[in-house]
């Protein structure tokens, strides 16, 4: 191998190519103790950096780009702004590992790309634009019907096989971010997301539902109705306002976690020491409820999705 030229025409593919290649790390880089594997992960970070930091900014206003920052960060274990120094965390040997496992992870870049758009777009014809066909594009299925139709199979298939997938299916209120996150990898390896699901999903019904990943997940293995995670939520928090004589201060720390709980899937503990971390996280709302936080995330994880007999 080559010295790595500091070039910002070498595309991530080819990065990620010489990463995961082991002869990589048989090749001397530009210091005794590096290897040519260091210099490229070093290379790759940058790339990584400036896509994904940018996306982040961009994100504030594009709300699609927000909900797939966040479904990569469920995949990936980091947020997407940070990847780069989890990879350089985890060293060249680590951050191989890493991208073996994610290998959709240049298809992610793609779409997070077109979501975040460019800064400039140049006019190359000065003809007027006339829109003749606008179509999503399902991959190798040409209709939302047949890409709902596969997913669904892949489901069916794959409940059996998938630990994670086996809990969202018949224990919802079992499931933790690290099934949520095996979840996430799985469907992505094999092109099912969630942005194509509710695209399809909307496209098919003329219906626009979001009803988050596990609603399309059990509604392709169980033909359950498919319901928007919000009205979940607020079914969900009806009972656990009964639940107590709560004071006007307790309603209204309750309402404060309804108001997060429509933006996460996983209920547990963890969510909400960082969703309210600047009001003492878990601990301080645990105080402030009386002791029954655990009671409140129990009943909610109970009751958001019903449990398969």
């Amino acid at each position: 191998m080559k010295p790595l030229v500091k070039d910002p025409n070498v595309t991530i593919e080819q990065l990620i190519d010489e990463l995961t290649n082991p002869a990589s790390f048989g090749v001397p880089g530009s210091t005794p103790e590096r290897t040519h594997a260091h210099e490229v992960l070093d290379a790759l970070n940058q790339s990584l950096m400036r896509v994904l930091r940018k996306a982040a900014h961009q994100a504030e206003k594009r709300p699609a780009l927000q909900e797939r920052l966040a479904q990569l960060e469920q995949a990936w274990g980091v947020p997407a702004s940070k990847l780069h120094e989890h990879l350089h965390n985890l060293g060249p040997a680590g951050a191989a590992d890493f991208l073996r496992e994610h290998k959709q992870l240049l298809d992610q870049l793609a779409e997070v790309k077109q979501l975040a758009g460019t800064d400039q777009m140049p006019i190359i014809s000065e003809h007027a634009d006339e829109l003749l066909l606008r179509e999503q594009s399902y991959g190798e299925f040409g209709r939302p019907e047949d890409y709902l139709d596969s997913f669904t199979s892949f489901i069916r298939k794959q409940v059996n096989e998938s630990v994670a997938l086996s809990v969202i299916v018949n224990r919802p209120k079992d499931l933790t971010r690290a099934d949520l996150r095996a979840v996430r990898l799985l469907l992505d390896e094999h092109g099912y997301t969630e942005a194509k699901i509710k695209t399809a999903w909307r496209n098919q019904t003329n219906q626009d539902i979001a009803a988050s990943i596990i609603g399309y997940i059990r509604q392709a293995a169980l033909g359950e109705a498919l319901v928007p995670f919000d009205q979940r939520v607020a079914h969900a928090m009806e009972g656990i306002y009964k639940m107590t004589n709560w004071t006007s201060v307790q309603r209204k720390w309750l309402e404060r976690l309804a108001k997060q709980l429509v933006h996460e899937v996983v209920i547990d503990e963890q969510f909400v020491t960082d969703a309210f971390v600047n009001a003492g996280g878990a601990k301080q709302l645990n105080n402030m409820l009386g002791g029954k936080l655990d009671d409140v995330l129990h009943r909610v994880a109970e009751t958001l999705w019903p449990q398969v007999a």
